[in-house]
């Protein structure tokens, strides 16, 4: 993998860590009634996504098990339809998606 490539796999790598912090110790109905946990996280998943549309297609190619293009969906969805986030879907992503998407990213740059 390339060098930079590599820094934006860190940067998706270092935001899934800022995940883990963020939803430690919560509940899902934290996501309602908490407006900064809210918004925090959705930024968390949007640097993830943002660092996933930086990586070059051959960078990509190297990692077939990562889901590039879902990544790179829920940035668009989270940052264009920010009046319609639901927050069922953000939790699921923190605390199921997030965790082995780290794994595999760690995986991929040999961390």
């Amino acid at each position: 993998m390339h060098k930079e490539d590599k820094v934006r796999v860190q940067h998706m790598i270092d935001a899934t860590d800022t995940v883990a912090r963020f939803i430690a110790d919560r509940k899902p109905e934290d996501l309602v009634q908490d407006e900064m946990l809210r918004m925090a996280l959705t930024r968390a998943i949007e640097i993830i996504g943002e660092a996933a549309s930086k990586v070059s297609a051959e960078g990509r190619e190297e990692c077939p098990d990562i889901p590039w293009r879902a990544i790179v969906g829920m940035r668009n969805r989270l940052v264009h339809a920010y009046f319609d986030v639901d927050v069922e879907v953000l939790w699921v992503t923190a605390v199921d998606a997030v965790p082995g998407l780290r794994a595999g990213l760690v995986r991929a740059i040999g961390t």
